[in-house]
This record gives C-alpha cells, sequence and structure tokens, in this order.
C-alpha cells in the first residue's frame, strides 16, 4: 500500500489551534501521512501572541534534509517561516531535493494582529512564489504581495493574476475578510480561468488558524494525487464546517473544528 505523505514546513503554536499542530490535525483528517519542519516555536493562545522564538537557519535546513532523504513527501506546505534567511534557505532545498506540489500559506499576521513575518522577508517570499504550485493568501496577504487595495471581486482578480505573473501556478484568493459579500466566496486563479467557490458565511470570532488548515487541506489533497480545483473545493468545504461546528473554547479568536468534516459532512453524503 502506498501512503500519501505531507509535510508543513511551520511555526508551532502552543495554542494547538493553528502552525503545524492544525496542519498535522488536518492532514490526519484527511488519510494521509503528516510530517513537520519546525521553524519557529511560538508562545500562543486564543487570545494573541505573546512571545515568537524563531529556530536557526541550519535546524531548518537539517530537519528538511531528513525528511527529503528518507520520508520524501508527496505535497509540502509552507506556512510561517518568519525571516528572510529561513525563506531562502527553504527555497534552497525545494530546489536541491526536488520538491513538489508546494502549497505557500503566507502567513503574515495573527488574528489578535501581531507580526508573523520580519518586514524584509516579503520581498524573499516572492523569491519562493515559482517554486509552489499554489498560494493561498487572504485578502490583507494579498494585498501586502501585490502592494494594492482589495475591495471587490475584480480587485481580487487582479491581485491573482499578479500574482501568477510572479510564477505561481495557481493562485487562491480566500473570501474571509471580504465584507461586500454576504457569502463567502474563494476564488481560484491557474492563468486562464477564474473558479469561484462559494460558501455561507460564518458570523464567529473562532477562526484561528483557518488559514492554516485550509492551505494543509490543499496540500493533503494534492499529496493523494487531486487536481487544484479538486483540492480547494475539499479544502473549503472542511473549513467552512470547522468554522460552523466551531468548538467554542479560549476567551479570544477560539480554533476551528478540525473533525466537524469527518463528523458531520460525510454523515450527510
Amino acid at each position: 500500500m502506498t501512503v500519501p505523505k505531507a509535510l508543513t514546513i511551520a511555526g508551532s503554536d502552543s495554542g494547538g489551534g493553528a502552525g503545524i499542530q492544525a496542519d498535522l490535525k488536518t492532514f490526519q483528517e484527511r488519510d494521509v501521512f503528516g510530517m513537520s519542519v519546525i521553524t519557529a516555536v511560538t508562545a500562543q493562545n486564543t487570545v494573541g501572541v505573546q512571545g515568537v522564538y524563531p529556530l536557526a537557519v541550519e535546524a531548518v535546513e537539517t530537519q528538511l534534509d531528513s525528511i527529503a532523504t528518507d520520508l520524501f513527501p508527496n505535497a509540502v506546505k509552507t506556512g510561517m517561516l518568519f525571516s528572510a534567511d529561513i525563506i531562502y534557505a527553504v527555497a534552497r532545498k525545494i530546489k536541491q531535493y526536488g520538491l513538489q506540489n508546494v502549497v505557500v500559506d503566507p502567513v503574515m499576521i495573527a488574528k489578535g494582529g501581531q507580526s508573523l513575518l520580519q518586514r524584509e522577508a516579503v520581498q524573499a517570499l516572492k523569491e519562493l512564489l515559482p517554486l509552489c504550485e499554489v498560494i493561498t493568501p487572504n485578502i490583507p496577504e494579498a494585498e501586502v504581495i501585490t502592494g494594492k487595495e482589495i475591495h471587490t471581486i475584480e480587485d481580487r482578480k487582479e491581485a491573482a493574476k499578479q500574482m501568477h505573473e510572479l510564477g505561481v501556478k495557481h493562485v487562491v484568493i480566500k473570501g474571509g475578510h471580504d465584507q461586500s459579500h454576504q457569502d463567502m466566496i474563494d476564488i481560484v486563479y491557474d492563468g486562464h480561468k477564474y473558479v469561484e467557490i462559494t460558501h455561507e458565511k460564518m458570523n464567529t470570532k473562532h477562526t484561528h488558524g483557518t488559514g492554516c488548515t485550509f492551505a494543509a487541506c490543499v496540500t493533503a489533497e494534492l499529496a493523494k494525487g487531486k487536481s487544484v480545483v479538486e483540492a480547494v473545493q475539499t479544502a473549503s468545504d472542511f473549513v467552512h464546517y470547522a468554522i460552523k461546528h466551531t468548538l467554542e473554547i479560549g476567551s479570544g479568536h477560539g480554533p476551528t473544528n478540525h473533525w466537524a468534516y469527518r463528523k458531520y459532512f460525510r454523515s450527510n453524503i
């Protein structure tokens, strides 16, 4: 039996709602063997981030060497990479080992407003984009990458086109921050056509880790051989149910429910 394997390269969230913890939970829920390379350790909970402690570049590189030389992944997700040096190191290793199905979640700002990416790392992030299959920014992240404000669906489509021109094969701009629509609309762009995936918008503050979870689900589906559009559709469904059936824990932005898709979606089909 061939077991699909997915690797997350990201920070650790002590609260368990985002980062590698959310990624590994999602991989497990999607029947994929999960592995991790930790870039930084954060002290955080639902209220905010109390501390960020990046690992040495050498530590990140050695973790990647360990995985790539023995447990070669079918897909790779990058999350919080923190610094330009770590981003460049990850890019080098992706090239060195020929890692495929790379999904970049450009983690920049935590739900509480704390920056999770150093300013000089934004330019370095653009160097990573030609190596990735999919990038999954939310609207604020897309604004930082493109340098343009985004207010409408057409603005998002133009931003997706701009990011595609940076070398990304598929751009997914999520609709969670879009206040102009009652529905939640995620947009997928492959350089030729746009696909819109729509869900009912949930009115809740318990959305911690949704970006990590979304990208991890896309990664898991790619590891299983699904197309990008199929992977994004599943990820969009997965996160929708994770928010709809919230756990309501913590006194701030609580985590999403990683088992909700399995428990509620599958029971209805």
